[in-house]
C-alpha cells in the first residue's frame, strides 16, 4: 500500500503551500525520537508495517465478493496487530526539538490514527469464524474454524469419528442382544450393516431389518445405523456445501464494513509512506526546503536522490534559477554531468512539491505549475517521426505552454540535425525561453557559442561542468558560474580540480 501511495504522490505533486508544509511537518514529526527508545519513531514504525496486509486491495475484494480465504485471514491478522500499532504512536511520545511538533501532536497523525480504530466486532468475528490456517480454496474445505458453527461441527465429526460411533454401537448392540460374535461393518456396495451368524439368528431383536442373507451369517441394519449411513455418506458434501454459505454470509456481512478498511487502508498507507520519506532523509541526510510562493530554485548542494546511492563518491551542486536570473546555460563535456545536474534539480523540485525533504545542504523552492523536459534521443518510425522530428515537435510543445512558474530541462536541443541549423534552433529557443516564456530553464548544450547569449540577456547566465583525472582516476567538479567563452577551451583551467572553489569571475587561462 505505501510503495502505491509514494508513486500517488510523485505523479500528484501539491501546489498548495498549506498541504505541502503539513505533510513536511508529518516528515519531521516521524524523525523525532521517543523517550522510550533511542532510535527515530519511523524506524520503529517501519518495523510494524512489515507485517500489515494489502488492506486496500482485500477490500476491494470484498466490495465484489471475491475475497479468498487468505485474504481474510491475512485482514485478521492486520486487525489484531493494529493496537499494538496504536499503542506505540500514543504511548511513545517523541522528544520533540524546538519548533517541531510531536507524533501525538501532529494534526496529521491524529487523523490518521482515528482512522485505524475500526469496530472490534470485525476482528472478534473473523477470529472465531476463520481456522488458523485455511486452505487457499474454498473447495478444499476447512476454511470455517471448528465451533463457529453446531451443525457444521456435528458433520465434521462424523467424518473423523465415524470409527468411534461404529465400534461403540457394536459393543453397545452386543450387551443389548448377548451375541457374542455380533459385528457392525461398511462395504461400498451395500453400506453399513449388522453382521450376525446363522447360528444366533434367534437372538436378533425384532427391530433388526434383514439386509442382506450370506451363507452363513445374515446382515441387518436399524433405523440408527440407517440415519447414521445417510450421514456419513453425505457428510462431507454436506459439509463443504455448509461451509460454503456460511463463507458467503461472512462475505456479505463484511461489505458492509469495506468504507471504514479502504479509510484504514489510506491512513496505514500514508503513515507508511511518511515514515519511509523520513528514514531516507535521516539515513542520507536531505534536508527540509522551505517552500515559497516565488517561482525560483535556491539549491545548495544539491545531489541526485538515486544516484548519490549508487556511486562511491557523488560531487554535489548548487542551482539558482529565479525570476530576472532564469535561464541557466549549461556547458561541459560528455560524461561531465550536465543531464545527471539537470534531472538532479528536476526531482529535488518534485520531491519538494510531495511535502518530502530533498537531498541538499539547503533550498528554497517556489511553487511550480509543471516540469517539462527534453531529454534523450528516441524516434518515432511508427508514426513517421524521426528522432529530430520527434526533438523538435517536444520543443514546440515545451514553447508554446511553459510560463513563469513552469521549469524546464532542455538537454542538448539541435542535436539531431547539422551543426549550423542546430547552433541556430538551440540560440532562437533558449533567448525565446528566456524572453518571451521567462520560465525556469535548465539549458544544457555542446555549442559554446551559446555563451554569448548571456552577455545579451541579463537574465541567462553560464555554468561549466568540468572532469579531471588524477592518478587514472576521474573526478567531476562542481558547477562554475561564468563558463569561460569557446576560444578559451585550449587552455587546462576546465581540468583543475580548483574549479570547486571557482567565482564568477572568469578564471585566466594557462
Amino acid at each position: 500500500m505505501g510503495a502505491r501511495r509514494l508513486r500517488q504522490w510523485l505523479l500528484e505533486p501539491l501546489q498548495s503551500l498549506p498541504a505541502i508544509r503539513s505533510r513536511q511537518r508529518a516528515v519531521a514529526a516521524m524523525q523525532a525520537v521517543p523517550q522510550q527508545s533511542g532510535r527515530p519513531l519511523c524506524k520503529s514504525l517501519l518495523q510494524h508495517f512489515k507485517g500489515l496486509a494489502d488492506i486496500e486491495r482485500i477490500a476491494s475484494r470484498l466490495a465484489v465478493k471475491t475475497a479468498k480465504p487468505r485474504d481474510l485471514l491475512a485482514l485478521r491478522e492486520t486487525l489484531l496487530h493494529l493496537p499494538e500499532l496504536q499503542q506505540h504512536f500514543e504511548l511513545q511520545k517523541p522528544k520533540a526539538h524546538q519548533g517541531q511538533e510531536t507524533a501525538s501532536e501532529t494534526p496529521v497523525f491524529a487523523n490518521h490514527l482515528q482512522h485505524l480504530q475500526v469496530s472490534p466486532e470485525l476482528a472478534d468475528t473473523l477470529q472465531k469464524a476463520l481456522s488458523d490456517n485455511p486452505p487457499v480454496l474454498l473447495r478444499d474445505g476447512g476454511v470455517i474454524a471448528d465451533g463457529f458453527h453446531p451443525e457444521l461441527d456435528e458433520l465434521r465429526h462424523i467424518q473423523t469419528g465415524s470409527g468411534e460411533f461404529l465400534v461403540a454401537l457394536e459393543t453397545r448392540e452386543r450387551e443389548a442382544t448377548g451375541i457374542s460374535n455380533l459385528k457392525v461393518e461398511y462395504n461400498r456396495v451395500h453400506g453399513f450393516y449388522i453382521e450376525v451368524a446363522t447360528a444366533q439368528s434367534t437372538k436378533v431383536p425384532a427391530h433388526y431389518m434383514r439386509r442382506q442373507t450370506m451363507k452363513n451369517a445374515e446382515r441387518y441394519i436399524t433405523e440408527e445405523l440407517k440415519v447414521f449411513e445417510e450421514k456419513a455418506l453425505s457428510a462431507k458434501d454436506k459439509a463443504l456445501s455448509l461451509e460454503k454459505a456460511l463463507y458467503d454470509q461472512l462475505l456479505h456481512w463484511l461489505t458492509g464494513f469495506v468504507p471504514a478498511l479502504q479509510k484504514m487502508a489510506k491512513a496505514l498507507s500514508e503513515l507508511d509512506t511518511l515514515a519511509a520519506l523520513a528514514a531516507v532523509a535521516l539515513e542520507h541526510q536531505w534536508c527540509c526546503p522551505e517552500i515559497l510562493s516565488t517561482p525560483m530554485l535556491n539549491i545548495e548542494s544539491g545531489r541526485h536522490p538515486v544516484l548519490e546511492t549508487q556511486v562511491e563518491q557523488f560531487t554535489p551542486n548548487p542551482c539558482h534559477l529565479y525570476p530576472g536570473k532564469h535561464l541557466a546555460l549549461i556547458t561541459g563535456p560528455n560524461m561531465g554531468g550536465k543531464s545527471t545536474y539537470m534531472r538532479q534539480n528536476a526531482l529535488i523540485a518534485l520531491l519538494a512539491h510531495m511535502g518530502s525533504f530533498v537531498p541538499a545542504q539547503s533550498a528554497q523552492i517556489g511553487i511550480l505549475d509543471r516540469i517539462f523536459t527534453r531529454i534523450g534521443a528516441s524516434d518515432d518510425l511508427a508514426a513517421g517521426r524521426s528522432t529530430f522530428m520527434v526533438e523538435m515537435t517536444e520543443a514546440a510543445t515545451i514553447v508554446r505552454q511553459a510560463g513563469p512558474r513552469s521549469l524546464v530541462i532542455m538537454d542538448e536541443i539541435g542535436r539531431g540535425t547539422s551543426t549550423f541549423d542546430g547552433l541556430a534552433l538551440a540560440w532562437e529557443i533558449a533567448k525565446r525561453m528566456a524572453q518571451h516564456n521567462r520560465c525556469l530553464t535548465l539549458f544544457a548544450t555542446h555549442y559554446f557559442e551559446l555563451t554569448a547569449l548571456g552577455q545579451e540577456t541579463d537574465c541567462v547566465y553560464n555554468l561549466h561542468l568540468s572532469a579531471t583525472e588524477q592518478n587514472g582516476q576521474l573526478f567531476f567538479c562542481t558547477a562554475c558560474k561564468q563558463a569561460p567563452p569557446a576560444k578559451a577551451m585550449g587552455c587546462k583551467w576546465h581540468a583543475w580540480p580548483a574549479c570547486l572553489a571557482w567565482s564568477s569571475k572568469t578564471p585566466k587561462s594557462d
